[in-house]
């Protein structure tokens, strides 16, 4: 059989077609470019004012005395903030007809007395404050109570160096209302708040939490003080039920005008509850003058020294 002979294809219509493909590849990227450059502009051309919106300059035309920069709220690099979204109209909302009444006061939101209710202060501020610790804002012990953030934040006027309190620290802000645990705070026995090592808010989140006193860590008052005092967490081999239960039954945690925080003076804070156990527990009793070495001038603690639990097999009566 005879060899079949290739038959060479003309090299010039395939060069052409390959020119024809290069130069569509070449033209077609630039025109979609200029398309895309064309429509660039469009992207960053400021927005328009919003329907209703006067803009916070016009704002400081009247209330200049009102102004925020310096504070959280005027950083107008966060884009979360008021001073980046629509400045004092954030929070007041639309100034229009408030601006066309001649300063009608009713034609804006308002936080002074007369103005929003506490529910309608709340509900603006935790549009943007609703994470971390403001998340349990809505029914807190707090919030149950008519206490809103204006209560104790100052947007315009903060008289503390942080968190823009109405008063020049928490210590001060708390005694507003509860004038009886600050007074605890300068008694002997307290803790170092006065000093600036705590604060109320060390031991309290007054925003809510899911706990009782708004403690901030814990299910139960003894796991909020165990969560520093450690060594008197246990688990205990005998426990003592006052320190199960909670400290408060023994301590006042905010001062108190004992040792140690105590709500009472030994042994009188022990005879609360142990009377006539094992050996006269007063000075009182029958033959007085043999057994009252056992409670005058000393306390129940000089032999039971364990008071809050033991992990001795012999500790049942907490002496070792």
């Amino acid at each position: 059989m005879g060899r079949l002979k290739r038959t060479p294809v003309p090299a010039l219509p395939i060069v052409g077609m390959v020119a024809v493909w290069l130069l569509a590849v070449i033209t077609l990227p630039g025109e979609s470019g200029q398309a895309a450059v064309a429509a660039g502009p469009a992207v960053a051309a400021p927005a328009p004012q919003a329907a209703g919106y006067v803009g916070q300059d016009t704002c400081l035309g009247c209330h200049a005395d009102q102004a925020y920069e310096g504070t959280a709220h005027g950083r107008a690099a966060d884009a979360r903030t008021p001073a980046a979204t629509h400045g004092c109209e954030s929070c007041h909302g639309p100034g229009e007809e408030h601006v066309s009444g001649g300063g009608d006061a009713s034609k804006i939101r308002r936080f002074t007395r007369g103005g929003a209710s506490p529910a309608e202060t709340s509900d603006t501020c935790t549009t943007c404050h609703n994470r971390g610790e403001h998340a349990l804002w809505k029914g807190s012990q707090h919030e149950g109570r008519d206490v809103t953030c204006t209560t104790c934040h100052s947007v315009h006027d903060p008289q503390s160096e942080t968190k823009q309190l109405k008063a020049k620290d928490q210590r001060a802000l708390c005694a507003m209302c509860h004038r009886d645990k600050i007074a605890k705070l300068d008694r002997s026995g307290h803790m170092p708040v006065r000093e600036g090592k705590l604060q109320c808010t060390s031991c309290h989140n007054v925003h809510g939490t899911t706990n009782v006193r708004l403690l901030r860590k814990g299910d139960s008052v003894a796991e909020l003080c165990t969560s520093c005092h450690a060594e008197k967490r246990g688990p205990y081999l005998w426990e003592h039920p006052p320190s199960r239960d909670g400290c408060t039954t023994c301590h006042d945690p905010h001062g108190s005008a004992n040792e140690r925080m105590l709500v009472s003076k030994p042994p009188i804070l022990c005879q609360r509850c142990h009377v006539h156990t094992r050996h006269p527990s007063t000075i009182y009793d029958a033959g007085a003058v043999q057994t009252s070495a056992r409670v005058y001038a000393r306390s129940c603690v000089t032999c039971h020294a364990a008071i809050h639990g033991s992990n001795h097999p012999s500790g049942q009566r907490f002496t070792r």
